[in-house]
């Protein structure tokens, strides 16, 4: 089995010694993607809604690099640092996941990279 390495600017870039994304064995991992800018490797906003919708923006940018649509991904896990947050989270990711979901996790988190209020990994079809 292959292995090989999704890059684009279409997401987080990050300086830390990780692939944005794989593609392994008929799947897509994509790793956490955090609301930094890539080239100022500053949080985007303060704004919990433009922190979400830039890491889903992030996420459907990779799969685009990848040949694929947000529709493939089974498997999200967010994080986020303010659970109270929660419902407003799920009203943006709808906009991005109208019909048929993937399968979620939602963790509590002390908190995250650059100071970032949410982050979520992915697992897609290819």
């Amino acid at each position: 089995m292959k292995k090989a390495v999704i890059r684009t600017e279409k997401g987080f870039l990050s300086p830390s010694p990780l692939s944005q994304a794989v593609r392994a064995g008929g799947l897509i991992f994509i790793s956490g993607q955090v609301p930094v800018d890539s080239k100022t490797r500053q949080v985007v906003s303060e704004e919990f809604a433009v922190q979400t919708r830039f890491v889903l923006e992030s996420l459907k940018g990779i799969m685009d690099a990848a040949g694929g649509s947000l529709s493939q991904i089974v498997k999200t896990t967010v994080f986020l640092t303010d659970m109270s947050r929660f419902e407003e989270m799920n009203q943006i990711y709808r906009e991005y996941f109208p019909e048929e979901p993937p399968a979620r996790t939602c963790i509590g988190v002390k908190e995250l990279p650059r100071k970032s209020q949410v982050e979520m990994e992915a697992i897609a079809l290819e």
